[in-house]
């Protein structure tokens, strides 16, 4: 039987992180639930093994059930009638074994009907669904919204909202207009407040949204008259029950077909507002894009991953010139390249994971009881990590997802251009990873402060303060020499104290700092698993080429020279 999780020992390695004691022991609050449900576990041994053995029925469902659907899915894609959505029959039947298993509303408290899982295992969970379908994987994962109403909803819609989705209905985040793609500032889906029936009213059209006709929607709305900016925007809660908004029609894309992307028309649709007032774009959708980001860089790592396993294959069986392709030089440097940019993308992904755990558990604690203030300054720094290697994680993962897709194409020669072999479909639904929740370009918006104020400096010199087996030690000369270089790029780059240099430089400094920190988890990796070493030895190899490559641009570049690259008018 054909299973997702067992057969990638990978994933069993970064589950059973040492950082996950601390994770597991904050999140059951020291095992509290163990005498109130049946299911709650004992303490740490029993938590990670019901981590693991939902991973498993996982992994079972994604090798038996939606990867033998996944091409039926992509050639049939979901229909709209009459303002509605039918998903194709094999994402139904997906839906249906996923809520059998009782694998939605992984990390919602017990008391709502969820798992109370860490965000770490259900990212695992995300990553195995993205590697079987892409698409179905936006529909399942989905439900990740719930943690921004369970974060900023009140306890009344918890009690409400939150039992129908670990019951398994679905979500979607309402956000894009066609006037408002990435500058959500522009929103202008109208919010009035209906004074007879004590509730608001939206109208206006949402674009772009990813399945649009779900149970619960999360939805960005302009509630104060007059205003034109981020400051007159509110976070609402929309319920299908109640009727008001209909799918005008699902957009006809490259990809991700499974996944109804949909535009949508608010007809004074009834909803509550999720929340304050006026800060649904400076504080919620920035929650909610955040967790979103990571939800596409788990996305990333599992097409990346499949992309990988399709080349592998094709390449032991394809002889030419009397033997396997595999055994030519030039084919084993794509694979072992493609394996060393999944392992760094997995390693990057997943201590994200645990940084975002840690401060959201802590988060999560303070509406119980005061931190102290050795736990407040902890939260405070896991907070900054994970705001830092967010955007990292979602651009480098899915710029690697999209090169190794392209790659699986690549071995697979004229026959990757067929739709006989899955690598096509692959190749197809990697695209969207590097777009949507934020183009690579705004990941780099978003983590160049990071650049410039040294988290990303500082959190090298943690990695490199470990104390590395003698065998490693040489990587680690590279890592630091890479270091250096980037450090002086950086230098460079600020002494001109000219913000529009800095922006045109933003993405090489960001994507330097982005190698050097994953070739450093790479090596964390590998001084706790041999496995890792011949990966991390190849990434760092990879890494090198790429921050000389761009240090030396930097290097030769000037001020004025920024002006053969402008368009402005």
């Amino acid at each position: 039987m054909a299973n997702f999780y067992t057969e990638n020992p990978e994933l069993r390695y970064h589950l059973n992180n040492p950082m996950m004691h601390r994770i597991c022991e904050l999140k059951e609050r020291g095992y509290e639930d163990k005498d109130k449900y049946d299911y709650a576990p004992q303490d740490f041994a029993d938590a990670m093994d019901s981590y693991d053995k939902v991973l498993e029925i996982t992994g079972e469902i994604t090798g038996e059930i939606i990867a033998p659907n996944a091409e039926g899915v992509d050639a049939e894609g979901p229909h709209c009638a009459d303002g509605r959505v039918t998903y194709a029959s094999g994402t139904t039947q997906n839906l249906d074994a996923m809520v059998k298993a009782g694998l939605n509303g992984m990390t919602m408290p017990r008391r709502y009907g969820g798992l109370n899982f860490p965000i770490t295992p259900y990212t695992m969970c995300a990553e195995i669904v993205a590697a079987a379908d892409a698409g179905f994987s936006n529909i399942w994962s989905l439900q990740d919204c719930i943690e921004t109403l369970y974060e900023f909803g009140n306890e009344d819609q918890h009690s409400r909202f939150i039992p129908r989705i670990c019951a398994g209905e679905t979500m979607s985040m309402d956000l894009t207009e066609p006037d408002a793609g990435s500058d959500l500032q522009s929103v202008m889906l109208k919010a009035t407040y209906d004074e007879e029936n004590k509730c608001w009213r939206l109208n206006g059209v949402k674009r772009f949204i990813t399945n649009g006709d779900a149970h619960l929607h999360l939805v960005l709305a302009r509630s104060e008259e007059g205003t034109k900016d981020g400051r007159g925007l509110s976070m609402f809660i929309y319920d299908k029950n109640d009727g008001g908004v209909d799918v005008r029609r699902i957009e006809n894309k490259l990809g991700i077909h499974g996944s109804p992307t949909c535009e949508l028309v608010y007809k004074n649709a009834k909803a509550e507002l999720c929340g304050d007032r006026k800060l649904g774009l400076i504080k919620y959708v920035m929650a909610l894009m955040n967790g979103a980001r990571l939800g596409i860089a788990a996305q990333s790592v599992g097409v990346s991953e499949i992309a990988y396993r399709e080349a592998l294959s094709y390449a032991k069986d394809r002889c030419q010139f009397g033997k396997a392709i595999i055994n030519f030089p030039a084919v084993g440097e794509i694979l072992s390249t493609m394996k060393a940019k999944l392992d760094a993308s997995r390693s990057l992904l997943y201590a994200t994971s645990r940084f975002v755990d840690m401060y959201k558990i802590y988060e999560d604690i303070a509406k119980e009881r005061t931190l102290t203030p050795e736990e407040r300054a902890e939260m405070k720094y896991y907070s900054k990590l994970a705001d830092a290697c967010t955007p990292m994680a979602k651009g480098m993962s899915s710029e690697f997802c999209n090169q190794n897709a392209y790659d699986c194409i690549q071995i697979h020669g004229g026959s990757g251009f067929m739709k006989d072999y899955a690598c096509e479909r692959v190749y197809r639904d990697a695209r969207i990873t590097s777009i949507y929740e934020g183009t690579t370009q705004l990941q780099v918006v978003a983590a160049i402060r990071h650049v410039t104020t040294g988290t990303y400096a500082n959190f090298i010199k943690e990695l490199d303060a470990v104390e590395y087996a003698e065998s490693l030690k040489p990587l680690q000369a590279k890592l630091q020499a890479m270091t250096a270089v980037y450090e002086a790029a950086v230098a460079k780059v600020a002494d001109a104290k000219d913000t529009s240099y800095t922006d045109f430089h933003a993405r090489r400094m960001v994507e330097m700092a982005g190698h050097i920190v994953m070739g450093y988890l790479l090596l964390t990796d590998a001084n706790r698993n041999e496995e890792f070493a011949k990966s991390a030895r190849n990434y760092v190899r990879f890494g090198e080429a790429e921050v000389t490559r761009h240090a030396d641009f930097i290097n030769k570049f000037d001020v004025a020279s920024q002006s053969d690259y402008s368009y402005a008018e």
